[in-house]
Order: C-alpha cells, then sequence, then structure tokens
C-alpha cells in the first residue's frame, strides 16, 4: 500500500489517499521518498490549467529518496542507493529519440503526475532509467528542483552550444532563472540578469549575474542591442519581444522555457540579417540530469529551498 495525497476534484485540498500499485514491472522501481519539491506545474495539474489532469491527482515530481524495490530487469541501481525523479517518469525507449539520447523528446513520455500517481507520498513509481543517481556531495535535502527548473535551464546550455566566452542573458530571477545564473556564471559567462523589479538585483549579483537590467528600462536595454549571444527566458509573462531580440549579437538566440500565454510577435527582418533564431525546450534527458548534478556538485550549486516537515 502507497500512502499519498491526493486531490478529487480541480482546485480542491489535498487530502489523504492509499492505493494499492500494480505488480512492480520489470525495468521499474520503486522510490521512498524522503524530500519532494513543490512546482508551480504541480498547481497547473491540480488546477487541471492545462486541460489534460485525471483525478484523483497525487502531485510531485521533484523527488529525492531511497530505491526500496528493483524490477529483474534492472541492473544499474542498488537498493538503498539514493536517486531523485523529475517531470519524466517513463519513456518508450525505442524510439529514434530514446535511442540517440534525446529521451525528453520521446513521443509518448510520461509525465510523473499525468496519468501517474506522483511523489506528495511515502512512495513512487518510475522507469529505472528516468531515476538518477544523486551525487554524495549534493544536499538531498535541496536537491529536488534541480530535477525540473534545474534541468530545464540546464538542458539549452548544453544542446545550443552555450561557450565560456559568451554574454548571455537570464529574464526572471525565480525559481528557474535563479539557477540559470549559477549555472551560467559558473560555465564561465559573462551574465545579465533581466527583472522588472530592482529590489533583487543585490540577490542576482549574489548569484552570480554579472549585470542587472530593469527590463522596463527603455533607455537600459537599447544599451544592450547588439550585445548577447544567448537570452533564455525563465518567465510566463509576456515581454518586450522586440527589444529583446535587437540586444542579441549576430548569431544569436533567444530561446524560452517559460510558457508566456500569448504568440511571440516576431518580424523577419528582425532574424534574418544577423542570422538570429527562437527557440524552446522541454526539461532533459536522464543522461543530461547526470551531467548537471555532476557540475553542481563541482561548484557547489544548490537551489534556495525551505524545508517543512
Amino acid at each position: 500500500m502507497i500512502h499519498a495525497y491526493a486531490a478529487q476534484t480541480p482546485r480542491a485540498e489535498l487530502h489523504p489517499f492509499d492505493y494499492e500499485p500494480p505488480p512492480l514491472g520489470p525495468q521499474e522501481v520503486e522510490i521512498q521518498v524522503r524530500y519532494c519539491g513543490i512546482c508551480h506545474s504541480d498547481l497547473s495539474i491540480l488546477d487541471n490549467e492545462w486541460g489534460n489532469s485525471t483525478y484523483p491527482v497525487v502531485p510531485g515530481h521533484e523527488a529525492i529518496g531511497t530505491v526500496t524495490a528493483l524490477g529483474p530487469a534492472v541492473q544499474h541501481l542498488a537498493l538503498g542507493q539514493t536517486v531523485g525523479l523529475g517531470w519524466y517518469a517513463s519513456s518508450c525507449m525505442t524510439c529514434p529519440q530514446c535511442m540517440s539520447g534525446n529521451h525528453n523528446l520521446c513521443a509518448t513520455a510520461q509525465a510523473t503526475i499525468l496519468g501517474r500517481y506522483g511523489a506528495f507520498a511515502d512512495k513512487v513509481r518510475c522507469h529505472a532509467a528516468w531515476a538518477v543517481p544523486l551525487p554524495a556531495a549534493v544536499d538531498p535535502s535541496k536537491a529536488g528542483p534541480l530535477f525540473c527548473g534545474g534541468i530545464t535551464v540546464f538542458n539549452p546550455i548544453l544542446q545550443f552550444g552555450v561557450l565560456p566566452t559568451h554574454r548571455v542573458g537570464v529574464i526572471g530571477i525565480g525559481g528557474l532563472g535563479h539557477l540559470a545564473l549559477q549555472f551560467l556564471d559558473k560555465w564561465g559567462c559573462e551574465v545579465t540578469a533581466f527583472t522588472s523589479s530592482d529590489s533583487k538585483r543585490e540577490e542576482a549579483k549574489a548569484l552570480g549575474a554579472d549585470h542587472v537590467v530593469n527590463s522596463r528600462d527603455g533607455e537600459a536595454m537599447q544599451k544592450l542591442a547588439g550585445c548577447l549571444d544567448f537570452i533564455i527566458n525563465t518567465t510566463n509573462a509576456n515581454l518586450d519581444w522586440p527589444a529583446l531580440i535587437a540586444a542579441l549579437a549576430p548569431k544569436g538566440r533567444l530561446h524560452t522555457v517559460g510558457v508566456v500565454p500569448d504568440p511571440i510577435p516576431v518580424q523577419a527582418f528582425g532574424l534574418i540579417p544577423a542570422q538570429k533564431s527562437i527557440s524552446g525546450s522541454p526539461l532533459g534527458s536522464p543522461a543530461t540530469i547526470a551531467t548537471m548534478l555532476d557540475f553542481c556538485a563541482r561548484h557547489g550549486i544548490a537551489p534556495i529551498t525551505e524545508v517543512f516537515p
């Protein structure tokens, strides 16, 4: 029996919910949950904001715990090992994307809290490939958000070849943005933080920003024209897209991991002459998650967290 917390309908409160899981699949693992982060995506699924929730919903997809059961085909994990589980709990392992190491792009990848019961529970299950071992130097009480917000901003740094010599921008100094600042600072980049709140200026610098720009300051934005090789947007807000595209250097990229509410308006001539581009990406593969965790262990990178019973 697994003891969890579930909502039975959209916007309902979480209440204790027990369920009997099916027999453990040959390639599955069961994880005893020690810590689990709370992400805005949990709220979106709880409230059915995306129209694809199935109830009862057990949220929780930033889980850290120990392996308590292994399917007979699992060879690379051990009982008692500390692992993390993020947004994805399974992928097909046979499609071209999975076979090329891009499991996060699998068309049939299963989210941990969509059509499955998540980690607001004493135990959670997943395909063994998505249970990523936690390095000893990474604090398990803080690591949960790395498996969602962390990998979301770390993945494009690798995917798009961001270099230590690049000048980069981070839009939004929240859950994702405060990790992006740390990653890019330790990557060796010259980092500009964009924020609409001047109160975050000193905190952004402490997290690794070399410069802090108020994104609502038109004059400051104009001074950045042609300067930045890579800009990552972590916000879910509509922005001054022409000003951001203008801030890109030749061959620069504006990348969004924030789900902005309205379409992004783009003039072709804002992109063509300097070969600029706009892109987006979802989280990352198990191998990329492992690389991120090693990077965090090496550089002492961690989310800012509060811990509750």
